[in-house]
């Protein structure tokens, strides 16, 4: 019977991304193909789900821009965290500006964001410059491009994915993958990290729309990102349990079945 370790076993000598490898090392070590979107507003509640869902994750995803009180020592303790519970950080920043703006917004202001983060996001609205000028900067991060979304009408159209996956052919070293909700390409170099997943609930009124961690990992997911159905919950560490469980046995549903 095949396990979540042994699937990404296999996809680690196709990978080219050396961010990449890092990733599914972790996911073969914790049994988790799990990422947290931390979307809360303060330093104390950030850490505080971390701690509570640190062991059941290969990955944290912030949105530090919403910390309301923000300050550089929170990112020696994110650090920190991330040693101890063997885990990596994404920042969904989704950059999506010319070249030479990313740069300072990737390297600079009072985020620093290129002195901490693992793995960044962008669009690929500007074209191949915006790849460029986050590589130009980048300290060892590796970039993932938005070739689709969750939310209903999103723009993303065919075609628009397409440049997506161009853009990571050409720069497969720096390029890790898609934030996408299926897989978008039969290169397996590329890792597919799918959100909008919730157990439960179908969507929101702002025009999310959900599916199941199955569902997800079915349709291609290789790291599956939840939000409110985890830190909106009375105990984020049991539905971070929950989840991770939850992507565990499908996995071994499709390989019984094959």
């Amino acid at each position: 019977m095949a396990t979540i370790e042994a699937f990404f076993a296999g996809k680690e000598s196709k990978i080219k991304c050396p961010k990449a490898n890092q990733l599914l090392k972790i996911i073969q070590r914790k049994g988790s193909n799990l990422c947290v979107s931390a979307d809360v507003t303060t330093s104390t509640e950030l850490i505080k789900l971390i701690n509570d869902v640190g062991p059941f994750v290969c990955m944290i995803k912030t949105h530090i821009d919403i910390i309301e009180d923000f300050t550089l020592n929170l990112i020696d303790k994110l650090k920190t965290l991330a040693l101890e519970h063997d885990f990596m950080i994404f920042e969904d920043r989704k950059f999506a500006d010319l070249g030479s703006t990313v740069q300072k917004q990737f390297s600079g202001g009072v985020h620093r964001i290129s002195s901490w983060a693992d793995f960044i996001n962008a669009h690929v609205v500007v074209g191949p410059g915006i790849v460029s000028g986050l590589r130009s900067v980048a300290q060892g991060q590796s970039l993932i491009l938005i070739a689709q979304m969750s939310a209903a009408g999103n723009l993303c159209t065919p075609e628009y994915t397409s440049t997506a996956v161009r853009l990571a052919e050409e720069n497969g070293d720096f390029v890790s993958g898609f934030i996408c909700t299926a897989r978008v390409t039969d290169r397996e170099e590329f890792l597919n990290f799918v959100p909008g997943v919730h157990i439960s609930a179908s969507g929101d009124n702002l025009g999310q729309q959900y599916v199941s961690p199955d569902a997800a990992i079915r349709r291609g997911a290789d790291v599956v990102i939840v939000g409110r159905g985890i830190y909106r919950s009375e105990c984020p560490a049991e539905a971070a349990r929950e989840y991770r469980d939850a992507c565990r046995k499908t996995f071994t549903d499709i390989s019984e079945k094959e």
